[in-house]
């Protein structure tokens, strides 16, 4: 695949994983230039979560390599790993925001565990950073559960940007939204994003999430990048594995398993 233009923030090299006889990922090469918004496709199964996993450090790769700002993070371990994670914000599918905690204490806990900053300092860059979402003060002493589904996202998105992250990863951002709070999200995504200065990776099977928040589209299938390429690209990519992935075809090279 051919590197974005600029420095390389991210980069994957040959990078491989299995488990026991299944190959998940094998030998995925992307580049994920410095201030870029990156979204990989692909049906379920394809390896979408599992290359974020070996991003973030939460599994480690079989063969290859993960460099951050041309650091291979594989190869580190404590203080010098802890420092590379420091960088990164993360919006979970589902949020995952936790009940016992309150929202601004949601939003806080990065801020709080990290930098060491005292309670009321960590409260009012969440309030910022719930105010930058959309959120006003009023829902900062609620519960995770006094919220919508919409909102809970909104929180989870200000508690991925709360320490100004140099990048930021989201995945599958509007799973379980109707379409116009899906919209809503993915606006707030371009905006928080822009307004970091940040390198964004998602990983979404929505079509209309991908066309909205990124600068370029990579499609996983079967382990391998099968197509990379600017997000305007999409509907031209000339790629038959994209063509049926985007229309949403049953007909094509994709072959799922259906069983009676």
């Amino acid at each position: 695949m051919t590197a974005p233009t600029g420095e390389a923030k991210i980069e994957l090299r040959g990078l491989k994983k299995s488990f026991g006889a299944k190959t998940v990922l094998d030998g995925i090469d992307l580049s994920v230039g410095a201030g870029e918004s990156v979204v990989i496709i692909g049906g379920s199964g394809t390896g979408k979560s599992v290359t974020l996993k070996c991003i973030l450090g939460l599994l480690w790769p079989d063969a290859g390599s993960v460099l951050i700002d041309g650091i291979d993070v594989t190869a580190l371990s404590g203080r010098a790993r802890e420092a590379h994670t420091a960088k990164i914000g993360m919006l979970f599918q589902g949020s995952a925001l936790f009940d016992s905690l309150t929202v601004w204490e949601n939003v806080a806990f990065a801020l709080k565990t990290r930098s060491g900053v005292s309670n009321r300092e960590a409260r009012n860059i969440a309030l910022g950073k719930l105010a930058q979402v959309g959120l006003g003060s009023d829902v900062a002493a609620l519960s995770p559960a006094e919220l919508s589904g919409g909102m809970q996202k909104r929180v989870a998105l200000a508690r991925a940007i709360a320490t100004d992250p140099e990048i930021v990863f989201f995945d599958e951002p509007t799973t379980g939204l109707d379409p116009i709070m899906g919209d809503i999200i993915n606006r707030l995504i371009v905006d928080c994003v822009r307004q970091l200065g940040a390198t964004a990776v998602s990983i979404t099977h929505d079509m209309a999430s991908a066309r909205r928040i990124a600068d370029r589209i990579a499609m996983l299938h079967e382990g391998r990048i099968v197509w990379d390429g600017p997000a305007g690209d999409i509907d031209s990519s000339g790629n038959d594995f994209v063509d049926q992935f985007v229309h949403g075809r049953a007909e094509g090279p994709i072959e799922m398993a259906v069983r009676g």
